[in-house]
């Protein structure tokens, strides 16, 4: 449900500008992941991987408190084994279509990123946090564990050594200590956060969109593949943006010393 410029959700908030989409989280105050805010994820992000207009996907959260404090505990505590399948496959699904999209994505962080929010942000393809960020998976502290990616994303981020101390101490660590341990790309003060994950967007959405799509493509698959048929892969990404209309352009415009006109295909 596009409706002119934005989408209309009832725990999100979908902005579009310039190229890129930016959706923030909103369930006040802390933002916190129930069933109807994955199941909007889900759909908000299938409307933007369709739409031509969007090159780009910022992911943040409203208000000032967090980008996402996590589960909300309330609504999980409890559930029967059959309930929780049920939630299960609905919050993989969501943490999936985002980890999945075929554009490039930005998490916006501050203030509490913890568990699935934590995991929300692993799914994106780059990270920027303000100084003010308290990253985590918290997960052990309630008797519980990461259920959304953080075991299996979090140790291909940052290492399995530093991922199995956080994970078993069930500690945070600030934007500045993230950005040290390579869990985000850069650390910026809290009142610059939007308008630089926003101009990192906008950079992205002119690129061409046939090879950055390929190239996210080839990272994402070649990460699960061993070297040979991960180079395989990438030789037949390649393939597909040399014959692409902005790889024949790309390459003409170098020869030819002028800047290039790229339309995407």
């Amino acid at each position: 449900m596009i409706e002119g410029a934005d989408m209309a959700y009832d725990t999100l908030i979908v902005e579009k500008e310039e190229g890129i989409a930016i959706v923030k989280l909103n369930r006040p105050p802390v933002n916190s992941l129930n069933t109807m805010a994955y199941m909007e994820l889900y759909d908000a992000f299938c409307e933007l991987e369709k739409d031509e207009s969007v090159n780009a996907i910022v992911l943040t959260g409203a208000g000032e408190k967090a980008f996402a404090a996590g589960l909300d505990v309330k609504e999980v505590a409890g559930k029967s084994i059959p309930d929780y399948f049920v939630f299960g496959k609905i919050s993989r699904g969501s943490v999936d279509k985002v980890a999945s999209v075929g554009k490039p994505t930005i998490a916006a962080l501050f203030g509490f990123v913890f568990g699935g929010g934590c995991e929300l942000a692993l799914a994106c393809d780059l990270r920027i946090a303000s100084t003010d960020a308290n990253i985590g998976c918290p997960e052990v502290n309630l008797g519980i564990m990461p259920g959304s990616g953080g075991t299996q994303r979090l140790p291909r981020l940052i290492g399995v050594a530093k991922a199995k101390e956080l994970l078993f101490m069930g500690e945070t660590v600030s934007g500045e200590e993230a950005y040290r341990i390579g869990l985000v790309n850069k650390v910026v003060s809290k009142d610059a956060l939007l308008d630089e994950a926003k101009a990192w967007a906008k950079k992205l959405a002119k690129k061409p969109k046939v090879a950055l799509g390929l190239i996210k493509s080839a990272i994402d698959n070649g990460m699960n593949m061993d070297l040979p048929t991960g180079i395989t892969f990438e030789n037949d990404c390649f393939t597909l943006t040399y014959v692409s209309e902005d790889g024949r352009e790309g390459m003409q415009a170098f020869a030819e010393k002028r800047k290039p006109t790229f339309k995407g295909e």
